[in-house]
């Protein structure tokens, strides 16, 4: 409860940013003598090379096949792992550190991306909601400008809920003069509104609160017909919707909307049958467990046996954590729960590399180790084969051929 009033009350502190700092990226780079898995799905390429050039993946294969011209920097890799940039699918750049972005410190706010996400392999962070709109655009203006060090970021913008259906934890921390601030269309027409002047300034997705805790024992869902014109609205100009469900009656309208994503898993599953998990299938909605979320909750099981029973009904899984709501940066919990509740290493190397590349349109730029894709990609101190855990502890994280993060030479690459 304290963590969601915080959050929501560090919403209120966001304010305006633009584009300042980094070493351009190397015009060719090699790794070398790590062990290689160019996909989730793929057999692993034993010492193996990876040569970069501009920002692309140019060779890929063993070492001794790979050509690296003279003088390219290389970097040895013997006894890590190497796989795709990973995606996290669910954060917020929340909090007084992340205010002003426009005119903080570039080291600052590199010091900051590299202690939530690219320590962590991130190479593409999808902020879930925002307040300010104009505060994500300015941090992400500067890390596309190379003046900041970190991850692509995609942004949802403000999230939009029912009308007067703001949560009650929302209430308590926010104002109420801010309250306007956040959208609750009560009509189709307004919702698309909202959406088309939302993506006009620079959102990426739309998320919906189709379930909204407005009182702690009552869920709030979206009028059908609002959603469905939020989704109508952002499907028309190419990008996705995220839904938070938070139970049935919220996922049933996420299901009549069409939406694309669930950006938590269903946490009050009292109800829950196979037939809704077909049903989410059939239309191909991809689910964002962010079990860590849940993970003191009494339903903790059966949230994990949803998690475990969509996957394998050919669900697609999505990573994300809900970092920057959370307030533990470490995805290891999220990886341990992830394998507790049935995924593979390889159904979880998917999360963070091949499906989010799918869902988002980029598969033939990026989520595998490939030539002619873009280069970013991981490096891990140990095998996830071995312990899922290992999918935490990074060596090296490099987004477009230049190395974003690069963990200590002591730190043994995390847990």
């Amino acid at each position: 409860m304290l963590m969601r009033i915080l959050f929501f009350w560090s919403l209120c502190v966001l304010l305006l940013g633009r584009p300042s700092f980094a070493e351009p990226p190397a015009t060719a780079l090699a790794l070398v003598g790590a062990r290689i898995y160019p996909a989730p799905d793929s057999a692993p390429i034993l010492d193996g090379a990876i040569l970069i050039e501009k920002g692309k993946i140019v060779a890929v294969g063993p070492r001794d096949k790979v050509a690296v011209p003279p003088g390219t920097r290389t970097l040895d890799c013997t006894g890590s792992v190497v796989t795709a940039g990973f995606q996290n699918s669910h954060v917020h750049f929340v909090g007084e550190r992340w205010s002003d972005a426009a005119h903080q410190p570039a080291r600052k706010l590199t010091e900051q991306l590299q202690s939530m996400l690219t320590r962590y392999g991130v190479t593409t962070a999808v902020e879930a909601a925002a307040l300010l709109l104009d505060n994500t655009k300015a941090l992400r203006g500067r890390v596309q400008a190379g003046e900041v060090a970190g991850p692509r970021i995609l942004t949802a913008g403000a999230g939009i809920y029912p009308p007067d259906g703001l949560p009650y934890y929302v209430k308590r921390a926010v104002p109420s003069d801010m309250w306007k601030l956040l959208p609750q269309p009560r009509t189709p027409e307004e919702a698309a509104q909202i959406v088309q002047r939302q993506l006009h300034d620079g959102a990426d997705l739309t998320k919906l609160f189709t379930g909204s805790i407005v009182a702690p024992d009552r869920v709030l869902p979206m009028p059908e017909a609002v959603a469905a014109a939020a989704t109508a609205a952002t499907h028309a100009r190419g990008a996705l919707v995220f839904a938070h469900p938070t139970n049935l009656a919220g996922l049933e309208v996420a299901l009549a909307a069409k939406v694309d994503v669930l950006a938590h898993a269903i946490e009050h599953t009292s109800g829950l049958t196979p037939e809704h998990l077909r049903r989410m299938n059939a239309q191909n909605m991809a689910l964002i467990p962010t079990l860590a979320l849940f993970s003191h909750d009494a339903g903790l099981w059966s949230i994990l046996d949803e998690v475990r029973d969509y996957a394998r009904s050919g669900g697609q899984i999505l990573f994300g954590t809900d970092v920057g709501f959370l307030a533990d940066e470490d995805p290891t919990t999220e990886f341990v729960l992830m394998g507790t509740a049935g995924l593979s290493w390889r159904e979880i190397l998917a999360s963070l590399t091949t499906a989010p590349a799918l869902r988002f349109g980029e598969q033939k730029r990026r989520g595998r180790v490939a030539p002619g894709l873009d280069a970013d990609l991981v490096v891990l101190a140990r095998d996830p084969v071995e312990d899922v855990r290992a999918f935490a502890a990074v060596r090296l994280t490099i987004r477009a051929g230049r190395v974003i993060y690069q963990a200590p030479p002591s730190s043994g690459g995390g847990r």
